[in-house]
Parts: C-alpha cells; sequence; structure tokens
C-alpha cells in the first residue's frame, strides 16, 4: 500500500509487480476494465464530435482521406508509445521516455508542454459543454456550469483513482454505444433500407476535392488535432496492477477503432449530408446527419452524446494533467509541493490543473480577444511536438531495449526503424502544411516558441542540478 504522504517521490524505472503502486507512491485502483473502455472510449473525443464539422466544411468529402492519413500516423505513434510505456511502465508516460533517452531538459520540455496543453483544454472543454447546457436552459450563465463541472471532476480526482476509472468508464460506454448505433443508422440509410429513406448513392459526394489541395490541407490539419488525447490510456496504465498488458491491448486494437469510428463516421456523414450544408458546422455533423434522417429526437439526443463526450474529455484531461505534473516533480523537474501524494492520490497537482483550467475559462470572458487567443496559440501545435518527442525517443531507446532487455519488449513497433522514420516524415510535412496557412502558422510559430523557451529553462535545470 501507499504511504499516506509522499513527498517529491523518485520515480524509477517501472516493472510490473506487487510493489508497483508503492515504488510510484500512487495507488494502483485502475481495474482491467477501466483500463479497456479507456482505450475504446479515449478514441472518440471531442475532436471528433465538435471539431470535425470545420473539417468537413473545408475539405468536403475528401475528409474522409485526410482522417485515413492522420489515423496512420496516429496509429504508428501509438504503437511507438505503447513499445516505450509497456517495457517502461509511468505515470509521465512519454515524459518520462523522452527524459530516458535524451535527459532530464527533454522530460522536463515535453512534459509541461504537455500540461499547459492539457490544462487549457480542460477550460476550452468545460466552454463547450456550458454552452450546450445554456442552449437547453436559456438565461444560465455560462461560467457558473463551468464552475461546476470543474468542481464535480476535481472531486472526482482528488478522490481514490477508482472514482476517475468509473466515471470514464461509462462516459466510455455512451461514447461507444451511441457513436455505434450511428453507423449501424448510418449504413442502413445508406442502402436504403432504414424506413423512410432513400439509398443517396453518390449524389451527396460530388467533387471529391471541392475546395483543391488547398481544403484538403485544412481538413488533414482539423483531423490531426482531433486524435489528442490518445495517450491517455498510457499514464493511466501505470496505476492498474497489470499496467503492460493494458497498454498491449489498447496498442494493438487501436488500428480497428480508428479506422471505424472516425473514418467509418465521417464517411457515413458526407455520404448522407451535403458537405457544404450549414447545419454540418452549426450543429454539427453528426446531429445533422441524425436530422437529416429524421429520426425523432436523434439530434437532441445525440447533443447529450456531445455533452457527454466533453464532460469525458474534461475528467480524463484534469486526471492525465495531474500525473503529468507528479510525474515531472517526482523526476525533480518542478515544485515539492506538487509531489505530494496524500492516500496515493496526487491532489496538489489535481487542484493546480483545475486551477490553471479555470484560469484559461477567465481569460476567455477578461480577455477574450488578445490573452486568450495567444494561449490558444501557444497550444496549437503541442500534441505534433509530443509525437516528435515520442518518435525520437523510441529510434534511441529501441536499440537501447534490444541490447540491454530484449525481454521487455512486449509490445514491438512493426517494421523498425523504417515505419519510426516514416512517421517523423509524416510529422515534419505537417509543420510544413501549417507553416503554408495563415491560421496554423500563428500556432506553429507560438507553440514552437513556448518549446524552445521551456528547452532552455529545462537544459538550464539540469545543467543546475549536475553542478550542485
Amino acid at each position: 500500500m501507499p504511504s499516506s504522504t509522499v513527498e517529491a517521490p523518485q520515480e524509477p524505472d517501472a516493472t510490473p509487480g506487487p510493489d508497483q503502486g508503492r515504488t510510484h507512491g500512487l495507488h494502483q485502483g485502475l481495474k482491467q476494465r477501466h483500463l479497456s473502455m479507456i482505450a475504446l472510449g479515449g478514441v472518440i473525443g471531442a475532436g471528433l464530435f465538435v471539431g470535425s464539422g470545420a473539417g468537413i466544411a473545408a475539405a468536403g468529402p475528401s475528409i474522409v482521406l485526410a482522417y485515413a492519413l492522420s489515423g496512420l500516423l496516429v496509429m504508428l505513434v501509438m504503437r511507438m508509445l505503447g513499445e516505450m510505456s509497456a517495457a517502461h511502465p509511468s505515470s509521465g508516460s512519454f515524459s518520462a521516455h523522452a527524459e530516458r533517452a535524451f535527459g532530464p531538459w527533454a522530460g522536463f520540455t515535453v512534459g509541461w508542454a504537455f500540461w499547459v496543453l492539457l490544462c487549457t483544454a480542460v477550460g476550452l472543454e468545460g466552454i463547450g459543454a456550458a454552452k450546450i447546457v445554456t442552449g437547453w436552459l436559456p438565461g444560465t450563465p455560462e461560467w457558473a456550469w463551468v464552475a461546476l463541472f470543474m468542481l464535480v471532476f476535481c472531486g472526482t480526482n482528488l478522490a481514490a483513482v477508482k472514482n476517475f476509472g468509473e466515471f470514464e468508464f461509462w462516459f466510455a460506454a455512451l461514447k461507444v454505444g451511441a457513436i455505434t448505433l450511428f453507423l449501424v443508422l448510418g449504413v442502413l440509410a445508406i442502402a436504403g433500407v432504414l424506413p423512410g429513406t432513400d439509398a443517396p448513392g453518390t449524389a451527396h459526394l460530388g467533387d471529391v476535392l471541392p475546395h483543391g489541395g488547398e481544403g484538403l490541407v485544412v481538413g488533414l490539419l482539423a483531423s490531426v488535432f482531433a486524435y489528442g488525447g490518445l495517450e491517455t490510456v498510457t499514464i493511466a496504465a501505470a496505476e492498474s496492477p497489470d499496467p503492460v498488458r493494458g497498454v498491449a491491448g489498447a496498442v494493438r486494437t487501436a488500428m480497428w477503432r480508428i479506422a471505424l469510428f472516425y473514418v467509418g463516421s465521417m464517411a457515413v456523414v458526407v455520404t448522407l449530408v451535403p458537405w457544404d450544408a450549414p447545419a454540418v458546422v452549426e450543429k454539427g455533423p453528426y446531429v445533422a446527419t441524425l436530422d437529416r434522417l429524421g429520426i425523432p429526437g436523434a439530434g437532441q439526443a445525440m447533443n447529450v452524446v456531445v455533452l457527454a463526450a466533453l464532460l469525458s474529455a474534461m475528467n480524463a484531461n484534469v486526471y492525465g494533467s495531474s500525473r503529468i505534473a507528479w510525474s515531472l516533480v517526482a523526476r525533480g523537474h518542478g515544485p515539492k509541493a506538487l509531489g505530494r501524494a496524500p492516500g496515493g492520490v496526487p491532489r496538489p497537482a489535481v487542484l493546480a490543473s483545475c486551477v490553471f483550467g479555470f484560469g484559461c475559462v477567465a481569460l476567455s470572458h477578461w480577455r477574450p480577444d488578445d490573452v486568450f487567443p495567444w494561449l490558444l496559440n501557444m497550444i496549437g501545435a503541442v500534441i505534433l511536438i509530443v509525437w516528435i518527442f515520442i518518435a525520437a525517443a523510441q529510434l534511441r531507446l529501441r536499440r537501447r531495449l534490444e541490447r540491454e532487455a530484449p525481454e521487455r519488449l512486449a509490445v514491438r513497433m512493426w517494421a523498425f526503424p523504417l515505419l519510426t522514420w516514416v512517421a517523423l516524415a509524416g510529422m515534419a510535412a505537417i509543420f510544413v502544411l501549417m507553416a503554408r496557412e495563415p491560421g496554423t502558422r500563428v500556432q506553429l510559430y507560438a507553440s514552437g516558441g513556448m518549446t524552445v523557451f521551456l528547452a532552455a529553462a529545462g537544459y538550464a535545470w539540469q545543467r543546475t542540478r549536475a553542478r550542485g
């Protein structure tokens, strides 16, 4: 059992076993069913339900190709991360792997950059959820709903980790059930066997590239960022009795989950609804599709699912940000106060993450024209930077593992090192595409600037510790 209070614990290479919870200072409260559903539902994020409408409007039917291409890249990244996380389970996930590969500065850089990303996302998801609720209950202030959601999930994460697991289990079950039903209804409608519908054929597809290559680029960038959040299962696995099994299962099923939920649902949407229909952006592609099928109440039911997806993302991001922060402090990269874990739960890190998230909400109200957009731009390309660190770390650590501990390779990257280099080339290509687009160019520069600043700070901290 974990000690009652852990001050800035050291987090060495983690190996699965009965003492893992005590070694890490965190309670092993997540069961295999929690991890399985987190992996399954985690791929169905708020970006899919909420953000895909803008991608469809830009790319048209080619959004299916955009999600397929970015999905292939994500599968490679998850395979690389799974290989490292199965070999060295850690609440720090890719941050700990980057440190193991390149030194403390790398873990510091990617860890704190991801923490800022997750905390900001908590605020954004709270705002999105509040907008849905105020649409049902007009006249109620959005900030009050955000505060309520924040209190609920802060309380959930301050308690035992099994509470987080239970919340995510049922959230994920709702999302998986809803999108599965959506796909079934969509396929039936496309086949013309759903009562009251005729098979649309290719009438709504029209020109596959209505806005040319530029539209495909915008859709590709939108799809890349919709996949963010899949990393949570490798963070959560460290708080389970059998982290290797949890990570291996999640990674091995990533391919069909991405193909079915993301690519499959985009194909259903653009086949059934004109890609340029205003409702695709205004209501969201899933609500617009169900409304077009004329299923009574289906559109509002999907709004409930979208709300659940946003709340699920809030819950997962509070959890993920607190564990990343705790792991960073455990490795000497942050204030010791955040390293306390009374009862095996990093409560100070949870509180710090929630305060940062609610601060983002306050900025969206107080400084919506300058500070808040700057913050959003600063995190715009962080997920790509994280993926680059994952690929670079896997290149180095795989060879080290093959030489020193090949028995730890429970999950192996396909066609190593070829596909790792292919993934890195794909990420570089996305950076080039971002630099070409005025809207994403600012995000690229802002995120790059934050990363350079953190890398410099991390390197200075590493040198200071070495001299000390």
